[in-house]
């Protein structure tokens, strides 16, 4: 156990922030699963409109520090490229 004031202070906001930051990435997974079970059942247009409410959730996650930005990228691209391939 910590001894210092400051440290049993950082201990309990690292658990608040790993709650708040469990919970984001959870948001984050489900609308990315979301998306992958619209390209699953081969329908386009939900899929395309999926993607287009994930996207901004993924970006929010690279803004609070959730996800790096370069997998946040590699997600959306990833994504958008199965997309477009279903529509195709």
């Amino acid at each position: 156990m910590a001894n210092h004031k400051s440290a049993k202070k950082r201990i309990r906001r690292n658990a608040n922030r790993a709650l708040i930051n469990g919970a984001r990435m959870s948001r984050i997974r489900t609308f990315v699963k979301k998306v992958e079970t619209a390209i699953a059942s081969g329908d386009a247009t939900v899929a395309r409109e999926a993607l287009r409410v994930a996207q901004p959730e993924i970006q929010r996650g690279v803004t609070r520090g959730v996800v790096h930005r370069n997998t946040a990228s590699r997600k959306i691209s990833r994504l958008a490229a199965r997309v477009k391939a279903l529509a195709a």
